[in-house]
């Protein structure tokens, strides 16, 4: 894993579709550029409530703002995933979540976990942070970080060899 240098800032007018499609390419494009042989995987998540982009809390006060924000309600995880390589090929996949309402206790507890602090949305759903949501649709690796099913096809379109590839 190598991180790419790139702008990561949002652009005037930019959905939040277009946001995490165009990062996952410029991140692609970027290593690519550098190791031009190699197949590059490159991908960009964001946790999105009514439009606005939810990133990770710098503190406990926002954690604690964002969890009540979700608390009874529905977002959505979108990942774009991006590969350079022999061929070029993106796709962003779109979970939603529907959280339960949460008791401020509830909340608290969770935040001093500690868990909350380097998860875009502020939470984990892999982790203790399960008992947050309610349900799901969708495919639930998009949330956890990385849409396995979705990527492994691509990059299987790309050429990568995988145990169960014919030979």
């Amino acid at each position: 894993m190598r991180p790419a240098k790139i702008d990561e800032s949002t652009r005037s007018g930019e959905s939040a579709r277009d946001y995490v499609l165009r990062l996952a390419v410029e991140k692609a494009r970027w290593i690519s550029a550098q190791s031009p042989e190699a197949i590059v995987l490159g991908a960009d998540t964001a946790v999105v409530l009514d439009g606005e982009i939810l990133g990770k809390p710098g503190g406990e006060a926002e954690a604690i703002r964002i969890l009540r924000m979700l608390s009874g309600k529905s977002h959505t995880v979108l990942t774009a995933i991006a590969v350079c390589g022999p061929m070029e090929d993106a796709a962003v996949v779109s979970t939603r979540v529907q959280f339960r309402s949460l008791l401020d206790e509830e909340i608290d507890w969770y935040v001093k976990t500690q868990e909350p602090f380097d998860k875009a949305g502020g939470y984990a759903i892999q982790g203790i942070g399960s008992f947050l949501v309610q349900e799901i649709e969708g495919s639930f690796s998009n949330v956890v970080g990385l849409p396995l099913s979705e990527t492994l096809q691509m990059l299987g379109r790309a050429g990568m060899k995988f145990p169960w590839t014919p030979r």
